[in-house]
């Protein structure tokens, strides 16, 4: 049984190759592929270059348009800036009465609420290890001597 459907495939196998050969078949055409850029600048179409700026300003994440610097405003910087210093300068003053004034190169161990800070100067420089109550994480910075 399995050799006469196999014997059978063979054949019209065999028949369909034989008649794809037999139908006539007329001269092939075709013609020459031409490369042709998009962009204008690499030889491209002109039309093309509205859609391109469009294209690009649309991806642009500093807001587009023929302006292509960064957009800063002096007054906002200037804010930033200040406030900076400002809260800087609160913090000093708030290290300072509670702490009074900080050596660094003194081994010295302060206790938060939920923190535990430990410094521990050495040769190269001063290691700060942050250790979480709450946690148990820690993480330690390491300021170089200069």
């Amino acid at each position: 049984m399995k050799t006469f459907t196999m014997t059978r495939a063979l054949l019209l196998t065999g028949s369909l190759f034989l008649g794809l050969l037999l139908i006539p078949s007329g001269p092939a055409n075709g013609q020459d592929l031409v490369y042709e850029p998009v962009n204008p600048a690499f030889g491209g179409s002109g039309v093309n270059t509205q859609f391109l700026f469009q294209s690009a300003n649309n991806q642009n994440p500093y807001g587009g348009g023929q302006d292509f610097g960064f957009r800063d405003d002096p007054l906002q910087n200037f804010q930033r800036r200040l406030q900076r210093q400002v809260l800087d300068q609160i913090s000093r003053q708030v290290i300072e009465q509670r702490f009074g004034d900080i050596d660094l190169t003194q081994e010295g161990t302060f206790d938060f609420d939920q923190f535990t800070v430990d410094v521990t100067p050495g040769p190269s420089g001063i290691s700060i290890r942050v250790f979480n109550k709450q946690t148990g994480e820690s993480s330690t910075i390491e300021v170089p001597r200069f």
